[in-house]
């Protein structure tokens, strides 16, 4: 089993959802972010009525403090008994820029404002902010500039949310 594997099998256990593992220099440093698990209700496929208005998040709270030293000492303990050699173990929530990574976080977070940035440009561009409007498994649908731009998984180098300050 990979360290992906491991964390992310760690944070469900917990009743976490593993958003995003940066594994620093030579996999030394573990940076581990983490949110509240979205339940199947909420994680709707392509298609379905979701009743929530546009841009509300599914989650009641997010990341507390507690959380996170509770995934920390599960995880050094798990680290240590499958015998992952590492210098520094960080576990924080996703922050209000929140990555987007999966179709399912795409569905999420319908409504929501994000930036998405392609590996090829698309019509001259790589960095597109735009209304999350929809996700299938292929591609996202994403409102910019009043047009609906649909981008395909392949093509989408990183996303993010855009935070309301």
């Amino acid at each position: 089993m990979n360290i992906q594997q491991l964390v992310e099998s760690t944070a469900i256990a917990l009743g976490y959802e593993l958003v995003d593992l940066d594994l620093g220099a030579r996999a030394r440093n573990l940076r581990v972010f983490i949110d509240r698990a979205v339940s199947a209700e909420v994680d709707r496929p392509a298609g379905a009525v979701d009743e929530r208005p546009l841009g509300a998040t599914p989650r009641a709270g997010g990341i507390t403090l507690d959380d996170c030293q509770r995934m920390t000492r599960q995880l050094q303990r798990t680290l240590e008994v499958e015998g992952v050699d590492y210098d520094r173990l960080e576990v924080s929530s996703p922050g209000l820029d929140r990555v987007l990574k999966k179709p399912a976080d795409f569905r999420r977070f319908r409504g929501a404002l994000a930036e998405v940035r392609l590996r090829v440009p698309r019509d001259g561009r790589r960095r597109f902010v735009g209304v999350v409007r929809a996700a299938s498994d292929e591609a996202v649908d994403l409102e910019v500039d009043g047009a609906v731009l649909s981008l395909a998984f392949v093509n989408v180098d990183k996303a993010r949310l855009v935070p309301k300050l």
